[in-house]
């Protein structure tokens, strides 16, 4: 083996698996521990690799508000564990990490060395393990910071607003949060392409072109629809977040600059947000339509 996921049955992890052959090795839950350094050894000791791409995260940023240590366990103690046994290796490590490590104030796009601000739980937890991999691996390691993910498998925004489109006579949708979208497919190409050319440092990769969560909804509509997967429009309500609270805090706008990116991935190329959901909902339509035949 060459290269290991941590991660096995989430979004990322999943289209990692798409992209790659035999020479990677996915491991979940059931097959690792890596809140444990005991575990992290004795696993991976007995596999003959050069790189780790780390795909887990607790990722619940609501939850983590009440469930503190657990988020922490995920995002920060498992990132040490893993980046101090790739130091000890001489393994090079792929990290994904959030827009959520930044305040969401600015106003503009944020760099990659702009100040690290978290509002809640979840993003503190992302923004600790990110210094832990500087500080152990600063020359052998890649931090991705991400944003809105998606894919035709697990639960995510694009699939939600699917089925509550064919059940509600309506939607509100929140407009005042402002990102970017990116499909888990373009976001694993440019996870491998780190681990195979050993890139190291901080770069920003969402697809391209920004939106609000009200306009990623409107888009996915109008897809949709187009694609005969869903039969009508409903009304879309745009609201503001302080009509939809929640226990976590989110950054109102946390485009991330990928001038970086665009130097330094332009094997793997970024692609608008709008033609990567284009793709994204074709594939789910396939997968849909091969279920209703079997």
């Amino acid at each position: 083996m060459s290269t290991v996921v941590i991660g096995k049955s989430g979004q990322l992890a999943t289209e990692l698996s798409s992209l790659t052959g035999s020479d990677t090795l996915f491991l979940g839950r059931d097959d690792i521990d890596i809140t444990a350094a005991e575990s992290i050894s004795s696993t991976l000791d007995a596999l003959n690799i050069s790189n780790v791409i780390n795909a887990a995260a607790y990722t619940a940023v609501d939850k983590a508000e009440s469930d503190e240590t657990a988020c922490r366990a995920v995002n920060e103690l498992a990132v040490r564990n893993l980046a101090e046994y790739c130091k000890s290796r001489n393994l090079f490590m792929v990290h994904v990490s959030t827009d959520y490590v930044f305040s969401g104030s600015k106003g503009s796009p944020y760099l990659v060395d702009d100040l690290i601000a978290p509002q809640g739980v979840y993003g503190a937890s992302k923004a600790d393990g990110e210094s832990i991999l500087l500080k152990l691996l600063p020359q052998s390691s890649c931090i991705i910071r991400t944003s809105w993910v998606y894919s035709a498998r697990g639960n995510n925004f694009v699939k939600t607003m699917l089925r509550l489109m064919r059940e509600k006579p309506e939607l509100s949708v929140i407009d005042d949060q402002i990102g970017s979208p990116t499909w888990a497919h373009g976001l694993a190409k440019a996870c491998l392409y780190a681990a195979n050319t050993r890139l190291d440092g901080v770069y920003h990769w969402t697809d391209e072109g920004v939106a609000s969560w009200f306009d990623f909804a409107t888009a996915i509509q109008r897809l949709a629809i187009e694609k005969g997967m869903l039969k009508y429009a409903i009304p879309i309500k745009p609201i503001p977040s302080s009509e939809f609270p929640t226990p976590a805090k989110r950054p109102h706008y946390s485009v991330l600059d990928k001038s970086l990116t665009r130097l330094n991935f332009k094997e793997v190329g970024l692609k608008h947000w709008e033609s990567q959901l284009n793709k994204m909902l074709d594939e789910l339509h396939q997968q849909v339509q091969k279920k209703e035949q079997s």
